[in-house]
Order: C-alpha cells, then sequence, then structure tokens
C-alpha cells in the first residue's frame, strides 16, 4: 500500500513536470538601466556638463524650502494650497486605490473560507436513476457546507502578484509626491510673477509720472517759443503708451491673482494679501555640490524606478503562469433530503484533498501574456532612462540658468546706471537749450529698457531658484515613503 501512495505520488510529480506549458524560446527584453556612470556623472568625469552638476555641494533639500525666501504670505499661501487642492485630494485617492490593490493582491495568498446554505424543493423524475418511491415524489432538499481552500503558492504566482501591486503602489506614492512638489513650486512661481508685475507696474508709474513732468518741460519751452509743436505732440504721445502699458499690467496682475486663488483652492484668497515686492525676498544660497545619488530621490524618478519593479514582478508572474496550480480544498456540512433530517448526524458530509490544474494546452495564450509582459518591462526600463535623463538636464538647465543670470544681472546693473546718467545729461541739456528732444527721447527708452530688464532678471533669479529646489526632487524622501509600504528597505539610487 505505501508503495503503491508512493508511485502514485511520482506519478502526479511527472504529470505535473510533463504538463506545464512550455516558455522556451520567448526572448527575455534587450532594455537596460542606466546608472550614474553611463550618465557622466562620475566623480572624474569631465566636460561641460560634468562640471555643471558635480561642481554643486549639497546633502538635501528641505521639503519646506519655500521658507528660505522668507515671505510669511507666500508660506500661508503653500499651506492653505497643501490643504486645500483638489489636484492633491485626487492624487491621495489614487494612494488610497493602489493600496487596496495591495491588499486584494495579498488575499490570494491566504486562506479562502466559505459557508453555503441551499434548501430547495424538487421533484424527480419517474424516469431517471432515482427509483420509486423517490422517483416520481416532490420532496425538500437542503445542503449546509462550510468550505475552504488554500492555494499553495510553490511557483510564486501569488508572491509576484503582490510584488507587482506593491510596486506600482510605491509609483502612485511618488507620483502623490510629485503633484504635492509641483504644487508648491507652482504657487511659488505665480507668487513670484505676481511680484514681477508689480515691479513691472512700478516702473510703468514711473515712467508716466517721468513723462508727464517732460510733458510739462516741453509745454514751458513751446510756450516760450523754444520749441514747435512737433516736440509738444511728440512729448504727449508717451503719456497715452505710459497708461495703456498700466492698464495691461493690471489686467496680468488679476489674472495672476485669480491663477494663484485656484491654485491655493480658494478664490478671492490673494485680495486679502498685500501685494508682494521682488526687494522683499531673500535669495536663497546655491548649493556648492550636488552628487548624482540625489537626483534619485526625485519621485519621478522614484516612481519610474518602482514601475520597473512592478513589471519584473509581472514578468514573473506570468512566468508562474505556466506551471500548475495546486490547491487544498476542504468542505464540511450537511445535506439530506427532507429538511426535517438535515441536522441530524446521519446527514454530516465532508471532502478534503488537493487540487490540481495543469495549463497543457491554452491556444499560445500564455506565452504572447509572457511576451507582453516583456514587452511592458522594456518600456517601463526606458520610460525609467528617459526620467533620469530629463532629470539631469533639468539640473543642468537650472544650474546654467542661475549662474547666467547673476551674471546678466551685474551686467545690467552697470547698464541701468549708465542709461540712468545719460538720461540725466540729455534732460540737462534739453533744458538748457543745448540738446534735442529726440535726444531725450532716446536717453528714456534705454532708460526704460533697463529698468524692465531690472524686474525680469529679479524676478527670473527667484524662478531659478524655485526650479532648482523643484529639479532636486523638492526634498522628497523616498526610502521611508517606499519602505512603509513595501515593509522592507530598498535601494535609491538611479
Amino acid at each position: 500500500m505505501a508503495r503503491g501512495a508512493v508511485a502514485l505520488a511520482a506519478s502526479l510529480a511527472l504529470a505535473v513536470l510533463a504538463g506545464c506549458a512550455d516558455m522556451s524560446g520567448i526572448k527575455t527584453g534587450d532594455a537596460k538601466m542606466r546608472d550614474a556612470q553611463s550618465l557622466g556623472l562620475g566623480t572624474q568625469q569631465s566636460g561641460e556638463q560634468a562640471v555643471r552638476i558635480a561642481d554643486i555641494d549639497h546633502n538635501g533639500i528641505d521639503t519646506d524650502w519655500w521658507l528660505a525666501f522668507g515671505d510669511p504670505q507666500l508660506n500661508a499661501l503653500i499651506d492653505q494650497a497643501l490643504k486645500g487642492s483638489p489636484n492633491l485630494g485626487v492624487a491621495r485617492a489614487r494612494v488610497a486605490k493602489a493600496l487596496s490593490t495591495v491588499a486584494v493582491a495579498r488575499s490570494a495568498d491566504l486562506p479562502q473560507v466559505g459557508a453555503g446554505l441551499d434548501l430547495t424543493r424538487q421533484r424527480f423524475s419517474e424516469n431517471f436513476i432515482y427509483p420509486p418511491p423517490l422517483g416520481g415524489s416532490t420532496v425538500n432538499t437542503g445542503v449546509l457546507q462550510l468550505s475552504g481552500s488554500w492555494e499553495l503558492d510553490f511557483f510564486g504566482k501569488n508572491k509576484s502578484a503582490v510584488e507587482a501591486a506593491v510596486g506600482s503602489a510605491n509609483a502612485t506614492v511618488a507620483d502623490a509626491e510629485a503633484a504635492r512638489i509641483l504644487l508648491t513650486t507652482r504657487v511659488a512661481s505665480a507668487y513670484i510673477q505676481w511680484a514681477r508685475l508689480e515691479g513691472l507696474q512700478a516702473v510703468a508709474q514711473r515712467t508716466l509720472a517721468q513723462r508727464e513732468e517732460t510733458l510739462k518741460l516741453v509745454h514751458d519751452r513751446v510756450s516760450a517759443g523754444l520749441d514747435t509743436r512737433l516736440e509738444l505732440r511728440q512729448s504727449e504721445s508717451g503719456i497715452p503708451e505710459a497708461r495703456q502699458r498700466m492698464e495691461l499690467l493690471t489686467e496680468q496682475i488679476a489674472l495672476n491673482k485669480h491663477a494663484l486663488d485656484a491654485l491655493v483652492g480658494q478664490p478671492g484668497t490673494t485680495d486679502k494679501l498685500k501685494a508682494p515686492a521682488l526687494e522683499n525676498f531673500k535669495t536663497v544660497a546655491l548649493p556648492a555640490h550636488i552628487p548624482a545619488d540625489l537626483l534619485g530621490q526625485r519621485p519621478d524618478v522614484v516612481a519610474a524606478r518602482w514601475r520597473v519593479e512592478a513589471a519584473t514582478q509581472d514578468v514573473a508572474h506570468a512566468k508562474s503562469l505556466f506551471y500548475p496550480n495546486i490547491d487544498l480544498v476542504a468542505s464540511v456540512g450537511y445535506q439530506s433530503l427532507g429538511l426535517d433530517e438535515l441536522l441530524k448526524p446521519g446527514s454530516r458530509l465532508w471532502s478534503f484533498g488537493p487540487a490540481v490544474r495543469l495549463p497543457i494546452f491554452q491556444g499560445g495564450q500564455l506565452r504572447a501574456n509572457l511576451k507582453g509582459k516583456n514587452a511592458d518591462l522594456d518600456a517601463a526600463i526606458e520610460s525609467y532612462n528617459a526620467t533620469v535623463l530629463d532629470a539631469v538636464r533639468d539640473v543642468s538647465d537650472q544650474v546654467s540658468s542661475i549662474q547666467s543670470v547673476a551674471r546678466q544681472q551685474v551686467q545690467q546693473r552697470a547698464g541701468q546706471e549708465a542709461a540712468e546718467g545719460a538720461y540725466d545729461i540729455a534732460v540737462q541739456r534739453y533744458r538748457a537749450g543745448l540738446g534735442t528732444y529726440l535726444n531725450v527721447l532716446t536717453a528714456e527708452n534705454n532708460v526704460l529698457l533697463q529698468r524692465r530688464d531690472a524686474v525680469d532678471l529679479a524676478s527670473r533669479a527667484l524662478e531659478t531658484q524655485v526650479g532648482l529646489a523643484h529639479a532636486l526632487g523638492g526634498g522628497y524622501q523616498a526610502p521611508d515613503q517606499t519602505a512603509a509600504l513595501s515593509g522592507k528597505e530598498r535601494s535609491t539610487t538611479p
């Protein structure tokens, strides 16, 4: 008897192995994840890109990076946006859905238990397998049963499904953090843009006052017979232009404030605030070095890396489908003809045993599914590589812009000082009758351009600092987020 059981088990094992569907000949993907060395970010790399990235010292970014600007109104706006933004609410809902998907995947690895009660009134055929008196009679039947099953995950099907769900969920968590960081940078950028428009408005007001003063001077000279009506008309034409410029800026300020209200999730918020001024912002110190692994903390890079992990586990799950399913199934309960007999000891029933399902022929479905999952993995890897390359470019662009704007500001200040001096001289010469009004107009245009450039460069200096904070991940800490979800530590370097 024992030998027969062994022979039966051996036969079953051979049938399991022989009955597995064939996955041979399916080529795995060729895509490879890029590392820091392949991106030219090694410590010994040379060249302009390597210098831009490697020459900057930064051990991380504060998650509240905007506090360095020293503007309480900006701080309050960002806090309000983080609490009331509908977009962040959508991101949180997606995280909750992803977590529920993980729970569903994990449930497949646990025993499944169910209970059922079937009560039936039935007439049995006289011309079937049931002899009289059962045949031809109408009776009540009942089944009360507790059943259970437990899939034995010998080939890792459930494990890979759980890991794939965890990878997708971690990617969703990182996406939610990316949405948070994007929201903070958009609020900061909109607030800086508001300050820029207010600065340009101040330039326009100063220009209008300057032109009104010049018009008075021209009018006096025309009255004294020193100038003609041509100079008067030229001077008068500058007044409507300045007023039109002020009205245009007023419109742009209103639209910018509306956009800022939408970002913080509360219309009318900016109407209660004092208009910001560029000169009140503190300068955020530029770090001296940005290590390559800091780019791996960007939430978009982290999300892309987790999608690669999820796709890898999807491939493992697709492979596990080629192997048999082995379940332990059991049931216990009562069954009877006639409901009055249902709960009596003689109506008891039970069953217990293994259940094996072999995928022998699926019409190519399993092979096609595995090929598709391999293709998805290749796509996820290349998407990760593209995200890392974008991160390198983004940081390089922001650093270059910060450095360039600083140099431009030095030159602009010198240019504005010269333009202001030339304008004063032109007005003095015109007042003394030594110069023409055309010289005054030319000098004024140069001054106006320099003043506008000063405002634009000041706002660009702030916006590039916001851009660098966003490019470096806004202080996102990937290990804590992902470990909390997956239950174990994972590498976060690109």
